[in-house]
């Protein structure tokens, strides 16, 4: 028997005497010390209530310890009682030292972390949903080219549109903001619910670098290709005028054949022609590509959309032979486009997975629809055809460059300048062992 069970027994043996002799007391001494007698016991039924509830007491203190966070407390104080109090002591502080770990582990993350969001490179804010700043480091200071920031709304002294970007840029989405100083800055949005509230972080980097070296290189592709345009059709108009300067200067006089000189001078004179109309049409198609008017937004229907540019193709994919099918995984989803500029990239896209499929015996093209993920619409069209070598692939994209023997080279760099103002992404890959897919990825309106 253990010495809390043993200390019941004596409490309720010294109760049972104090009774009896109350009682006598009560008989033979009369009213008071009987009183006194029901005092004492009154004060002996007490003290074993209070012994008793002492795990009650106990455990009241354990959870208010948890409750408050404090975790110093020691439960050892009646150890001497017995077995079971010692092992219940003992998982008392056992649970506690859980906490403790628990809590310091989560204090040394957070920590940890905050190192490192306040000496990384990149700007990192958060704010909630009236624009009050709840996280912001050094770096974020320094791009921004500011020392404090409570709410969003200060950044309009600095930065007159960028409060309202912020405010608007929606979950997974970026946008490039270009500072006064000409910095270009990446700015990345995400959403997380906290408590129930929603807070929203903010990325912040500046690629000024990154960006002028694209841009060299943009200008270093467009130039050679220009360079290769031109040279194309200036050399055979020199080698010409030079052609027919030696026809005016030996064959056209009263003693030679002039019919054949005029008729040498007539191919020369449309050679040039031809030559001269190539340069202006390599010349408009420049312009198309830099006057590239602003999309109007509109409610877009994904399963309108590509029924619409089907239809509208479907007759051209059945005289060439070509089997065609389109699905649509989602057909209520909706996005925010330009329904005449996105019908434009996938006609581009379609056609040219028709010219690739010339030489194939049994040619196919599948269209499909389908979401990426809850903000994101994915659109891929694939063809059979011999695919794309690797060399073509990094150099698709670069305006005037083309594979075909008849192609401006504008359309894909095109289709990418459009769907990039979309707030998208146009992508090529290969098929399998043949073929290639072109997909399209749009955000959900």
């Amino acid at each position: 028997m253990n010495r809390f069970s043993v200390n019941i027994l004596l409490r309720i043996i010294l109760l049972t005497l104090s009774t009896i002799t109350s009682v006598w007391v009560w008989t033979a001494l009369g009213a008071f010390p009987g009183v006194a007698m029901g005092i004492l016991i009154c004060m002996q039924i007490y003290g074993m209530y209070y012994y008793i509830n002492r795990v009650n007491r106990k455990l009241t203190l354990f959870l208010e310890s948890i409750r408050y966070e404090d975790f110093s407390i020691r439960f050892s104080a009646d150890n001497k009682l017995g077995k079971s109090f010692q092992a219940l002591n003992h998982q008392f502080n056992e649970v506690l030292e859980a906490f403790r770990q628990t809590r310091a582990e989560k204090e040394a993350n957070l920590k940890y972390i905050d190192t490192i969001v306040q000496h990384i490179s990149i700007g990192v804010l958060s704010f909630d949903a009236e624009g009050r700043i709840e996280l912001i480091n050094p770096a974020a200071f320094r791009l921004l080219g500011i020392y404090r920031l409570r709410n969003i709304s200060e950044l309009k002294t600095s930065h007159p549109a960028l409060p309202e970007y912020l405010m608007e840029i929606r979950s997974g989405n970026k946008l490039l903001y270009r500072t006064r100083q000409e910095q270009q800055l990446s700015i990345h949005a995400a959403s997380v619910r906290l408590q129930g509230r929603l807070v929203k972080l903010i990325s912040i980097q500046n690629i000024h670098a990154e960006l002028q070296q694209k841009e060299l290189e943009a200008w270093q592709n467009l130039t050679k290709i220009l360079r290769h345009e031109i040279m194309n059709s200036v050399t055979p108009i020199v080698s010409l005028i030079g052609t027919m300067q030696d026809i005016v200067e030996q064959d056209i006089s009263p003693e030679a054949a002039q019919k054949e000189a005029i008729a040498d001078l007539q191919e020369a004179l449309e050679t040039i022609k031809s030559r001269s109309k190539g340069i202006m049409n390599f010349v408009n198609a420049y312009r198309d590509y830099t006057t590239l008017p602003k999309p109007q937004f509109t409610h877009v229907n994904i399963k309108e959309l590509l029924t619409g540019v089907s239809s509208l193709l479907l007759p051209e994919l059945k005289q060439a032979g070509i089997y065609y099918h389109y699905e649509i995984e989602s057909a209520s989803t909706e996005i925010h486009a330009d329904v005449a500029q996105l019908q434009m990239v996938l006609i581009n896209l379609i056609k040219n997975a028709m010219d690739a499929l010339e030489q194939t015996q049994t040619p196919s093209i599948q269209v499909k629809a389908s979401m990426n993920n809850p903000n994101q619409v994915h659109i891929e069209i694939t063809d059979n055809g011999p695919g794309i070598d690797a060399d073509a692939m990094n150099k698709i994209f670069i305006p005037f460059y083309t594979t075909k023997k008849k192609g401006s080279g504008i359309g894909l760099s095109l289709s990418q300048q459009i769907i990039q103002s979309h707030g998208g992404q146009l992508k090529v890959s290969r098929s399998g062992n043949n073929g290639t897919t072109f997909s399209v990825l749009l955000p959900v309106a």
